[in-house]
């Protein structure tokens, strides 16, 4: 790993142009391990451009460099992102490890000359890099960004701003610190960031605590009214249809987390939250420690993700889709509640 990291150092040992990327629907760990790394390599006087192939929710707009940040997904922007695509020498590729969740800018970073990039913490890593720091130890590719920059030796070059990207993706990844992937490292590189600058409160504030009036009233018409519950198979979700969204006037974000009210419930060891789109149905899947939903997301729903937290889809019709849903959690929860152990 020294070696490759030595070989990598020397490839952005002098300025480049690079062009940063993340996946569809960037979280605080996408967008704040892009905007983080950003603004260190800006410092270390790159040509940086940041780019996500769709939007992402308002309460990220803080981070330092957002305003930078071009959209894929906008039509007045996709000339500019091609065009900075083809000039760049070096591709950065975070928090995903297969193109196929940047969708069109896959193939165009597929075919790209440049120097690929990859830095995640998924499982099941696409073999596209030229280089990659990747490990599923990791609780956030925030994680591995900041580890990234101290073992090049420049940790001096983060300042409150880059501290508080990398905090914010480490603190929403963890839920908060309370998911079991918060390790003795998480804390370690926490106290580091908050040495750096990190204001902790104030970061929670922006994520947590910037609800519209229509947010608040969906999620509470979300549990009256579209939160299903079967005891039976430890279940609980949500199906939430077009209708319900524009009913009240949902934006990128207001149902995140929704998921982790289904799963807060007593006995339930999985949840999952089915959103109807114009491109088909999204589904988030949470599960208890010993469950391990991605699995099952990349079994049956052309997904994956983290062992209790993964993601997937249905090209189905949301009644038909939940259907399934709770044949398959119906047919299959021996194997998912009571999974027998590996042999070494």
């Amino acid at each position: 790993m020294k070696e490759a990291l030595a070989l990598f150092a020397k490839e952005i040992s002098s300025p480049k142009k690079i062009f940063i990327t993340t996946h569809v629907k960037p979280d605080a760990d996408a967008l704040g391990s892009s905007l983080g790394l950003a603004n260190y390599l800006i410092k270390k006087g790159h040509d940086v451009c940041v780019v996500t192939p769709s939007d992402y929710p308002s309460f990220l707009n803080w981070m330092e460099g957002n305003e930078s940040v071009l959209d894929f997904s906008h039509p007045d922007q996709v000339d500019q992102v091609k065009k900075k695509l083809e000039e760049a020498e070096v591709i950065f590729c975070l928090d995903f490890s297969v193109l196929n969740r940047v969708n069109e800018l896959g193939e165009l970073i597929r075919a790209s000359d440049a120097f690929v990039v990859n830095i995640d913490h998924h499982q099941d890593p696409e073999d596209f890099a030229d280089f990659r720091i990747w490990s599923t130890k990791a609780a956030a590719t925030c994680e591995l960004v900041y580890e990234m920059i101290v073992d090049l030796g420049d940790k001096d070059l983060i300042d409150k701003g880059i501290a508080e990207c990398l905090y914010a993706g480490i603190m929403t990844d963890t839920g908060g610190f309370r998911h079991p992937n918060t390790t003795k490292n998480v804390h370690l590189v926490v106290a580091e960031l908050l040495e750096l600058g990190a204001d902790t409160s104030q970061i929670a504030n922006w994520i947590y605590d910037s609800n519209s009036v229509n947010r608040l009233k969906f999620i509470g018409f979300a549990i009256s009214r579209r939160l299903v519950v079967r005891e039976d198979l430890h279940l609980a979700y949500f199906a939430i249809s077009k209708k319900d969204l524009k009913k009240y006037q949902s934006q990128t974000g207001d149902t995140e987390g929704l998921v982790n009210y289904a799963l807060s419930l007593e006995g339930i060891k999985v949840a999952a939250l089915f959103s109807e789109r114009e491109d088909g149905i999204k589904i988030s899947f949470r599960s208890c420690t010993d469950v391990a939903v991605n699995k099952f997301a990349a079994a049956y729903f052309n997904g994956g993700g983290h062992k209790n937290a993964a993601g997937g889809k249905s090209e189905l019709g949301l009644k038909e889709t939940v259907q399934l849903f709770e044949s398959l959690i119906e047919e299959h929860q021996e194997e998912l509640y009571h999974p027998k152990p590996v042999s070494v």
